[in-house]
């Protein structure tokens, strides 16, 4: 019972504080997200200690309540995004999920070895600079109400390939720091992923289709509802089982739905839940980000290098990926591929748990994440003028490159 009065006044606090710093940060015409990210931060235990990571028993509900949080928020995306839509920028989206791996992990495996770090650890500060925390970069993109523009779509592809590229680096990564790599292991996980998503793009499409119709014949409310969300769930369950981001699941759930969003009205009747979730997913991120990395002065130094190659890395790979759009748009998607937030954090506690990388190290990245995740927002906003924002709400799906 002490449990559960904790738990409901925690959450009572956390989602006042998120409302509130999101307010204060729309008045002052900053994303919404960062106000969360920031209400994490004043309740972690490095300032007001409302919140604390290292209460297990209470804070493992909240990660469970954050996780659901970003599945609805990949999930509602992709309503907005139709099957065809990705694959009409498919090739421009690979190469920009390509490039966004290779140039950020040599990046930070080149710069741990010049000092004087083991190779290994080299190669654990290398995968963690691959992430992308697409949940960051979405939110900014839903705020502003430009989830149809050419940009938004050629982000969130890149996305899944990141993703599924970020997790066979892991692989080889952890491979090699345990002293062995199994190759099986690593070629499951590519036909896995693979099959998935392919399956989902041809199979999942047609199959939508067929179904559509017999959601009238269901005498329960909100039938259509109950249905999507199932299958929200049931994907993003069977992505984490085959070892991809339960988000990648949703996403492609919303994206597979999105033919039949204007008909059911998903969107709206989503709209309560994500409101209500969604800030739940940054305010946990925010409450364990690390804010004594700040007081070492000794490593700053290194931190500061570190973040500038992450944010090279990906601005650069990401940007050539997508020059074909245009120099402002692909722009965007550089910098919309930066924040790293807690996929980051996660390859780097797996390096600390292991034993492979210094808590020095760790301390490094966890700067870099932090740092890439809050500066992204503003940047990008900044970047998106009124007029950019006007030009992609009018722009057509048909008159997209086919790139294919």
């Amino acid at each position: 019972m002490e449990n559960i009065t904790r738990i409901l006044f925690d959450l009572l606090i956390m989602f006042a504080a998120a409302k509130i710093m999101g307010e204060i940060f729309e008045r002052i015409k900053q994303p919404t997200v960062i106000g969360e990210i920031l209400a994490g931060m004043l309740l972690g235990p490095y300032i007001f200690g409302l919140i604390h990571p290292l209460q297990v028993e209470t804070f493992h509900v909240y990660q469970v309540l954050a996780e659901i949080g970003v599945i609805i928020l990949l999930f509602t995306i992709g309503l907005h995004i139709r099957v065809d839509d990705i694959l009409r920028v498919g090739r421009t989206s690979s190469i920009v999920g390509v490039l966004g791996i290779i140039l950020p992990f040599f990046f930070g495996y080149l710069y741990t070895l010049t000092m004087e770090h083991t190779t290994v650890e080299a190669m654990f500060i290398g995968a963690a600079m691959v992430a992308t925390s697409v949940g960051i970069t979405a939110r900014v993109f839903a705020d502003l109400g430009i989830l149809d523009s050419r940009v938004a779509k050629v982000i969130l592809g890149a996305a899944v390939i990141d993703d599924i590229l970020g997790l066979l680096v892991l692989a080889v990564v952890t491979g090699v720091g345990k002293g062995a790599i199994s190759y099986v292991k690593i070629t499951l996980i590519t036909l896995e992923a693979v099959g998935f998503i392919f399956f989902l793009i041809i199979i999942g499409k047609r199959l939508i289709y067929r179904v559509a119709p017999t959601l009238n014949f269901f005498k329960s409310k909100n039938a259509p509802f109950a249905l999507a969300l199932l299958l929200c769930l049931g994907l993003s369950a069977v992505a984490s089982y085959i070892d991809l981001a339960a988000i990648i699941g949703a996403f492609m759930a919303g994206m597979v739905l999105a033919e039949l969003n204007a008909q059911f009205r998903f969107s709206a009747k989503f709209e309560s839940l994500y409101d209500f979730l969604v800030p739940f997913f940054f305010v946990v991120m925010g409450t364990q980000v690390d804010l004594s990395v700040f007081t070492k002065f000794n490593l700053i130094g290194a931190a500061l290098i570190l973040t500038l190659f992450a944010i090279l890395g990906k601005l650069i790979g990401c940007g050539l990926g997508a020059f074909n759009l245009g120099f402002k748009e692909a722009s965007v998607v550089g910098v919309g591929m930066v924040p790293r937030g807690e996929v980051g954090m996660i390859i780097a506690s797996i390096g600390l748990g292991m034993g492979i990388i210094s808590t020095d190290l760790y301390s490094i990245v966890i700067f870099m994440v932090i740092a890439t995740t809050l500066l992204t927002p503003p940047v990008l906003a900044k970047m998106i003028s009124k007029k950019f924002v006007k030009k992609k709400e009018a722009e057509k799906v048909e008159e997209l490159p086919v790139d294919l």
